[in-house]
């Protein structure tokens, strides 16, 4: 076996000459002194030489390491040349997968599992707040402090929504490596160096103010589209989620029974959810299905009527009243729920599954969503009277 003193002292000849070190691994030293460590190995009864490193930047130690490994490859049947080439050709994929690429290879991968409008928003905020920093760097060279700068850029205005945008690149790093593609997650533990905030709530305004705020609600009757003008009421009526609302389609609506229910892929907790129906939000889902007769949705786009309105038309509408800041469509939800327990009188647990909020317990979610529903009925009717006595 070699020494390291031997191969030191090896000098060149007029010819390259190999010096042995056992079990195939030689030292082949070139007419121009360059010493080069090399390992001949037979596979599938031929014979094969792989280059090893050359010396001494490769010690006698090292090679020996080197050659262990590539007999465990031989004999599980692999052949070590064609296990480099394809580690080369790999190293080489991966430097010039770029981040853009591989979040939007991880969008698609989501895409079936999220709503349209969330993937649409997923993508958005990717292009609009982390492919100008890092969409064209490789994955590789994507620091933790680099993502730090870029996510500290959007906590500026924005501190929750920073929050988010590390966890999603997260996720896609974590896709990577689950791939094959990166090896490690430069998010991981930036939360310790990002600012602290409290998350606050939905604006809304109290039990108290409600009265001033429903007559200036029926006296922005008239200056208003009819159909937002009805959303407005049923959001109040219903308080449904914003989005629960402008998406909802005729087959979902049960004039008979009074009830509408909501499907689990348009629930944001994935479970289905009843509203039972008063008689003053039945007149409106009436009202409306004599403007849209011939459409699935029941809030049409005011401009391109194959999809629903906006969402954001009835905020506009709230701030056109003079509530910007003070109420929201998410506001009706604590709103009713405030008048449901200090007005009425009922128990949280009621009011609270009608909000469509999964219970904590494991064992009351396995019940079904009509949980309370005969309650619920006269409670939704009791509801939409007082809100006419107001």
């Amino acid at each position: 076996m070699l020494s390291n003193l031997t191969c030191q002292s090896a000098k060149p000849k007029t010819k390259p000459y190999k010096i042995s070190d056992g079990e195939g691994l030689y030292l082949e030293v070139t007419p121009h002194g360059t010493k080069f460590w090399r390992l001949k190995y037979r596979l599938h009864g031929k014979e094969r030489r792989i280059s090893i490193g050359a010396y001494p930047s490769t010690s006698v130690a090292e090679a020996r390491k080197a050659k262990e490994v590539i007999k465990k490859d031989i004999r599980d049947g692999i052949d070590p040349v064609s296990k480099r080439l394809q580690t080369a050709q790999m190293q080489s994929f991966i430097s010039q997968l770029d981040f853009k690429s591989m979040a939007m290879e991880w969008h698609s991968k989501q895409i079936s599992l999220w709503k349209p409008t969330h993937s649409t928003i997923v993508k958005h905020r990717l292009e609009k707040y982390v492919f100008p920093s890092l969409g064209s760097f490789p994955l590789a060279d994507i620091k933790p402090l680099m993502m730090l700068s870029c996510l500290q850029k959007i906590e500026k205005t924005a501190p929750d929504l920073s929050r988010r945008m590390k966890a999603l690149c997260g996720h896609i790093f974590k896709y990577a490596i689950a791939t094959g593609r990166a090896d490690n997650d430069p998010t991981y533990g930036l939360e310790a160096a990002m600012r602290k905030f409290k998350r606050g709530h939905y604006a809304s305004i109290s039990v108290d103010e409600f009265p001033e705020f429903l007559v200036c609600l029926n006296n922005y009757e008239s200056k208003v589209h009819r159909q937002t003008f009805l959303a407005l009421k049923l959001l109040l009526l219903t308080f449904v989620r914003t989005c629960e609302l402008v998406e909802a389609e005729w087959k979902e609506i049960d004039f008979d029974r009074a009830m509408w229910v909501i499907p689990a892929e348009r629930m944001k907790m994935k479970l289905p959810h009843v509203v039972p129906l008063s008689r003053q939000a039945l007149a409106m889902f009436r009202e409306l299905k004599n403007m849209h007769s011939n459409n699935k949705l029941i809030f049409p786009g005011y401009y391109d009527t194959r999809t629903h309105m906006s969402k954001n038309t009835m905020l506009v509408a709230i701030k056109r009243m003079g509530y910007s800041g003070k109420m929201t469509g998410h506001g009706f939800r604590s709103l009713a729920l405030g008048i449901l327990k200090e007005k009425l009188g009922y128990s949280h647990d009621i009011a609270d599954r009608q909000l469509a909020h999964v219970p904590k317990s494991g064992i009351d979610r396995a019940y079904d969503r009509a949980l309370f529903l005969p309650q619920r009925i006269k409670m939704m009717q009791n509801y939409a009277d007082y809100i006419d006595k107001v």
